[in-house]
């Protein structure tokens, strides 16, 4: 009787997908930190003041968008686009 395969109950859709709702939030909360750390360091490196300006402008136009994307998924609606 190897051909039988054992019942196993598919957890309901909707559970998956708040489980998946909460798993990308919690990467994306800690991409924010990851992000916001990086910032942190990247103000204090001992580049040309531009170079640093620039980089950590680009640092916080990504925690943004994370934050946005946060918003999105903490309030099931789309934020307008930048």
């Amino acid at each position: 009787m190897s051909n039988i395969l054992p019942f196993r109950p598919r957890p309901a859709v909707a559970t998956l997908a708040r489980c998946e709702v909460v798993a990308v939030a919690g990467d994306l909360l800690a991409l924010l930190e990851q992000l916001e750390d990086v910032s942190a360091r990247a103000a204090a490196m001992g580049r040309p003041a531009k170079e640093v300006e620039r980089t950590v402008q680009h640092l916080l136009d990504a925690v943004s968008a994370v934050e946005n994307a946060l918003d999105c998924i903490g309030e099931g609606e789309q934020v307008a686009p930048f």
